[in-house]
């Protein structure tokens, strides 16, 4: 069975071959001075370089509340009841997210046993239950107790050698990783000598580099920068350690789009959602609203014991005149809290971001699948996967295949400058509007204003996008011209699979889906689409025709699990609830 969300590569450990010899007059001999200088490898030096190298295990706290290891990925947690498999870094953030979507909710996380752990040595050890795992984790102590020294890391590759007890040579091996260096010093014995070739470079956490060329040198440059950085060995995810300066830096950086605003328990979002906030270096702030009015005020930022603080002051925006504790700062995201029931967040939005030209030639330069629509509050299901044509000359088509309708865009500003795309489209009244941009990424165009009412999500298809995924031409070959019973349907828990007992979906590689009854007629049409999104998911987009009766199965929906004969989707709705769709091939 494979589970996807994305996939770890692991490498294999490399064996340490030291070359030994009888005579010698074979030993090579070292080109220079300083690089004859050993050192015994239970010295203070060679332990310094051990905690440099050794495996940090801080960046997963959320999960396994413990700094001295991590859990290997894949994994699986449930999150206030949300399944979730944990493959890379960055699905950290889908723990956090769920955790602060509610202010009062109790944040529960269990983990699904077996799981397999990486200690700093780089052991790995299977552990079997929660037991077990508060056991390894007793032996860490939150707060930096662990071994692990992180804010200075070598470049590699480095050349190590060893020596005899007469300090002749006697081996010597390329590292070209913190696992293979850590593991080169497991191997030795506390008396056995060793030697580093310099010069050796070192990174430090903010990216300068330091060039070393003695063992006192280095050792004084590890020991300098143990404390320059916070090693975030809490129990948070990409949490709160952050200071005044990163602060003001983050600020005035970039514009900040306003996404969402609490004070006093009452949700104001709609009231501020996207207004533009403008923060200067000399302490004043202009907010830019919907309608292009400029609203001044001023700024201030400070140090406490909680953290940073910010400081807003307005005559007009009296939601945001406050001091608020900024709570987290995440990749192009700032969120700020005041007590109980106030809460701002904001979304940089930086110039580059505004681009015409290039928004334009973006679309251009590939169709458009539509991944999700949404027009007055309404999700236009029927129009999932339908495709767009962007062309130079202001035309636009939109085909799902057999029909085609035709129309104009145009990429202009709106009132606070902020990319606007007009689509007008006769046929197709579910497209026409001035859609507003709100996020591009890589493959993938979102749309929306003020929130929720209207939104137009979009993913690029271009020829041979996939073709080099492996999961992706799995998934495709199961898709080649194969029928598929429903044995599972659910919407927010409501099992509904009866209601298509007596259908099957014959999918065709041509991206084509056909509805079959028992009697093999076909019944309604629809497509597929299937590609890796921005979070490195495997994603499958099931669409239906004009007037089909299936559209409760049309979604974009997360593959969970798949294998040659099951495939298990799920789609997470607007209320926290998700949608879940079990697929089991029939074979012939």
């Amino acid at each position: 069975m494979r589970k996807f969300l994305n996939y770890a590569l692991y490498a294999s450990l490399l064996t340490f071959a030291l070359t030994f010899s009888s005579c010698q007059t074979e030993y090579e001999e070292l080109p220079g001075e300083n690089e004859q200088e050993t050192i015994m490898a239970s010295s203070s030096t060679a332990q310094l370089v051990e905690k440099t190298v050794s495996n940090d295990g801080s960046f997963d706290n959320i999960v396994d509340g413990s700094s001295c290891f991590n859990v290997r990925f894949p994994y699986t947690v449930e999150v206030n009841g949300l399944e979730l498999t944990i493959n890379a870094v960055k699905d950290l953030e889908l723990i956090e997210e769920i955790f602060d979507a509610l202010e009062d909710d109790e944040d529960v996380l269990e983990i699904l046993f077996p799981i397999t752990i990486t200690l700093g040595d780089y052991t790995e050890i299977t552990i079997n239950g929660e037991g077990d795992l508060r056991e390894w984790a007793e032996k860490c102590i939150e707060g930096g107790d662990d071994d692990d020294i992180e804010c200075i890391d070598f470049v590699y590759p480095i050349t190590l050698f060893t020596f005899d007890i007469n300090k002749q040579q006697t081996g010597n091996v390329a590292v070209e990783s913190d696992m293979e260096m850590r593991r080169f010093f497991a191997g030795l014995d506390e008396e056995d000598l060793i030697s580093i070739q310099f010069p050796v470079t070192l990174k430090l956490f903010d990216g300068t580099e330091i060039v070393v060329d003695s063992n006192a040198e280095l050792a004084n440059a590890i020991e300098n920068a143990k404390e320059a950085c916070d090693e975030d060995d809490d129990n948070d995810y990409n949490d709160d350690d952050f200071d005044e300066e990163r602060l003001d830096f983050c600020l005035t950086q970039c514009s900040w789009l306003v996404k969402e605003v609490k004070r006093d328990g009452v949700n104001q979002t709609d009231q501020y959602f996207e207004y533009l906030m403008n923060f200067k270096e000399d302490g004043s702030v202009t907010v830019k609203d919907r309608e292009g009015n400029n609203l001044e005020g001023t700024w201030s930022t400070r140090a406490s014991d909680d953290g940073a603080l910010l400081k807003m002051e307005f005559d007009v925006l009296v939601d945001f005149s406050l001091e608020w504790l900024v709570y987290e700062i995440e990749e192009h995201k700032i969120k700020l809290l005041a007590g109980e029931g106030n809460r701002i967040i904001m979304q940089q939005f930086c110039e580059e971001d505004n681009n015409p030209d290039g928004l334009r030639e973006i679309l251009r330069e590939c169709s458009w699948i539509i991944k999700r629509v949404k027009n007055n509050g309404d999700h236009l299901n029927r129009l999932l996967g339908f495709e767009f044509e962007f062309m130079g000359d202001g035309v636009v088509t939109l085909s799902d295949g057999d029909t085609v309708s035709e129309g104009t865009w145009a990429i202009t500003t709106n009132n606070e400058g902020r990319l606007v795309m007009a689509i007008t489209m006769g046929d197709e009244p579910g497209v026409s509007f001035e859609w507003l941009l709100s996020d591009m990424k890589d493959r993938y165009l979102k749309f929306n204003v003020e929130g929720t009412f209207y939104e137009l999500v979009l993913v690029r298809n271009c020829d041979g996008e996939d073709d080099d995924d492996g999961d992706v031409s799995f998934i495709r070959e199961l898709f080649s011209d194969t029928e598929w019973e429903i044995a599972l349907f659910s919407e927010n828990g409501d099992d509904t699979t009866d209601a298509y007992n007596d259908v099957t979906l014959f999918i065709g590689d041509d991206g084509s889906l056909e509805v079959r009854n028992a009697t093999q007629e076909v019944i309604s049409n629809g497509r597929w689409f299937l590609y890796r999104n921005t979070e490195n998911r495997l994603e499958l987009i099931i669409a239906f025709g004009a007037g089909s009766n299936f559209y409760p199965l049309a979604n974009d929906y997360i593959i969970v699990e798949v294998d040659e004969s099951r495939l298990e989707l799920k789609h997470e709705n607007d209320d926290d609830g998700y949608d879940q769709l079990v697929l089991e091939r029939i074979m012939q």
